[in-house]
């Protein structure tokens, strides 16, 4: 992806702070990461701290791309369009199921009420794993579509026409054939 690498640094600013948020929000509650409010009667496993991280990185990418900077902040932000809102329903799906797949699986209060202790065990904690994989799917998905857009509208956040940059007239439309789109 090359849309990244055109961020300016308020962009890269956002991101980092969206992946730490990310990774409170759903490491603090599920005592992933330990904590003084929050803990588990069964220990994490291995994976979540892998998929804890992933989902930091992916999440705070993809909400990174909705942050608007620059010339673009003066603007209305257009409503939503049908790929839009399947990008938005993936990210969120990715990110719930990302919590419920690293969380204790007997701290769940619905799970303890549809499956009862020992089906929490047998049955939920068995599928983590799954739930935790399509989590990291999910948020990989959004994130590089949100991310493909970027780079195929060849309009970045906070970039200057090529017209202004070149210093020719504010009335010349922008080159169509933008370098940075290969």
């Amino acid at each position: 992806m090359r849309a990244p690498a055109l961020w300016p640094p308020a962009r890269w600013g956002a991101a980092l702070a969206a992946a730490v948020l990310t990774a409170l929000a759903a490491g603090l509650p599920t005592a992933v990461i330990p904590n003084p409010v929050f803990g588990r009667t069964v220990p994490t496993t291995w994976w979540a701290y892998p998929v804890l991280a992933a989902t930091a990185v992916l999440g705070g990418l993809l909400l990174a791309t909705y942050v608007r900077i620059g010339a673009e902040r003066r603007t209305e932000p257009p409503e939503p369009d049908g790929p839009e809102r399947r990008r938005r329903r993936l990210g969120t799906a990715g990110g719930l199921l990302s919590f419920l797949a690293v969380g204790c699986p007997v701290c769940n209060k619905v799970v303890l009420l549809l499956l009862g202790t020992s089906g929490a065990m047998t049955v939920w904690a068995p599928v983590q794993p799954v739930l935790a994989a399509a989590s990291v799917v999910l948020l990989a998905v959004a994130t590089a579509q949100r991310l493909a857009g970027e780079v195929a509208c060849g309009a970045l956040p906070g970039a200057a026409p090529a017209a202004a940059v070149s210093g020719a007239g504010s009335s010349a439309a922008p080159d169509a054939r933008d370098t940075r789109r290969g």
